[in-house]
């Protein structure tokens, strides 16, 4: 079966005169030629193996390119790296691999085509188009990887449990594609990941984050951490998460199983927002119930200040799983704290002040928090579900309504410090904090509105209050 129309690109057919002017045999491999035949668009990688030296052929390609790019040589692992019309071309040298117990890192030889295609991680991975001048665009397929693609199955091309022991981040992998294809992982490949979940542990951590955000941005991640979930590769990677499963019940009353309640919430964010921090803050906003579960006689399951809990929870999850501890991790952590807050304000009848409040704590994140509180209803009663859209949408025409009028959002005191210590010839001192206080909460309220001249007045009766004395 001959795919030439895959290969139209014009790097093509230098890559292929360059094999041959070196006289070496070579082809695309792996995931170039598996969304081709999924039909998946143009790949903007595409991995290139040769029967003999990758770095040569490299170096040789970017001879016979038109502006003859600078090759990236990675000597450790037998690879070079090049750029040619935004597309990243890597080549490597066909290779067999064996593995010892406690490594990811192979060691390895060189191979042929067949080793290559044996070593791969999956049937859909393995397949690949020859470059050569006589076979121009021929398909090899030795593990049936279209079968596979048309039936929509992710399965390794040998022994499952050497696959997944030998290199455990496959695990990971698998239950990416499956998240992001829409595949199902064959039982027997399943089963294998069960039995090598322990295994994971001698991944780093920088590799399992890089998977998972994979999974967090396919279209319906629940899909993924069901599987990371039901594999128990999850307890190993976010045990806060599978803390939140199950149902307890005490004298009749129970209480959602908050696992479950969390998919749903990452699925329904990710309709409408792209934003990987944002799914992340769906995917934790829950955490703090767990540890903050309490039964009572009088109120029932109760979750006191599990946002606070979680937001606490957040900084230490970072942290273990290596992930930023930037402006990423304090926006998903805010996220957490305040998940709450709108949902309380459309309990209620919807008020100037309250709005004005969750502008000012939310400051620039306030759509972002409230596309987030959209997708934490999950209630399957209709009437509750309409009562709590329709009170969302007077709460954001509230939003766009107060912060035209009031300017609240990332909130500048309209009486400076300076301001105040020159009105009373004060040093910096306790009382400058009380009146800043007192102007931002009159503001807030509605009490005056934010503009100088009302916020000066209001300095002026709050320092009589406080006995202080004017400098003029």
């Amino acid at each position: 079966m001959n795919h030439k129309q895959a290969l139209e690109h014009p790097v093509f057919k230098i890559i292929s005169q360059s094999a041959k002017e070196l006289d070496l045999d070579c082809y695309v491999i792996g995931g170039f030629v598996r969304d081709y035949l999924l039909q998946k668009g143009t790949a903007k990688d595409i991995d290139i193996v040769a029967i003999g030296s990758g770095i040569t052929l490299a170096k040789q390609v970017a001879k016979n390119l038109p502006n003859q790019p600078k090759v990236q040589v990675f000597k450790t692992y037998g690879t070079a790296m090049l750029i040619y019309d935004d597309i990243e071309i890597e080549f490597v040298g066909a290779r067999k691999e064996s593995y010892s117990e406690n490594s990811r890192n192979p060691i390895v030889e060189n191979g042929t085509l067949q080793d290559d295609q044996n070593r791969r991680d999956f049937s859909i991975n393995a397949l690949a188009l020859n470059l050569s001048e006589t076979h121009f665009g021929d398909l090899l397929d030795p593990f049936n990887g279209v079968q596979d693609l048309k039936n929509k199955i992710i399965r390794t091309p040998l022994n499952p449990d050497i696959t997944y022991s030998d290199d455990p981040l496959r695990m990971m992998r698998a239950i990416r594609f499956a998240s992001q294809l829409g595949f199902k992982i064959e039982s027997e490949s399943l089963e294998a990941i069960t039995r090598n979940n322990e295994r994971i542990k001698i991944i780093t951590k920088e590799r399992i984050v890089v998977e998972l955000n994979k999974i967090l941005e396919s279209e319906t991640p629940s899909v993924g951490f069901l599987l990371l979930e039901k594999t128990k590769l999850l307890q190993h990677i976010l045990p806060e998460l599978v803390a939140l499963k199950g149902i307890d019940e005490i004298e009749g009353q129970k209480h959602k199983d908050n696992f479950y309640h969390t998919l749903e919430v990452v699925d329904n964010i990710s309709k409408n927002t792209n934003d990987v921090w944002l799914r992340w803050a769906a995917l934790l906003h829950d955490i703090g119930k767990a540890p903050t579960k309490k039964f009572s006689k009088k109120v029932g399951w109760t979750f006191h200040a599990h946002e606070f809990e979680g937001s606490k929870m957040v900084y230490h999850l970072f942290k273990r799983l290596k992930m930023p501890l930037n402006d990423k991790m304090k926006f998903v952590q805010k996220m957490v704290f305040m998940s709450s807050r709108p949902i309380v304000l459309a309990q209620d009848i919807v008020t100037d002040s309250a709005v004005r409040r969750l502008v000012f704590d939310a400051g620039d994140y306030v759509e972002h928090l409230m596309t987030l509180c959209e997708a934490d209803i999950t209630t399957k009663n209709p009437k509750k579900f309409s009562k709590y859209h329709n009170n969302f949408k007077i709460v954001r025409e509230k939003i766009v309504e107060v912060e035209e009028r009031d300017q609240i959002r990332n909130f500048q005191p309209p009486v400076s410090g300076e301001e105040i210590m020159k009105t009373f010839n004060l040093k910096p001192s306790k009382e400058i904090g009380q009146i800043k206080e007192a102007i931002k909460e009159a503001i807030l309220e509605g009490e005056i509105p934010n503009e100088h001249d009302a916020a000066f007045k209001l300095m002026l009766e709050k320092g009589k209050a406080l006995g202080l004395k004017t400098s003029v």
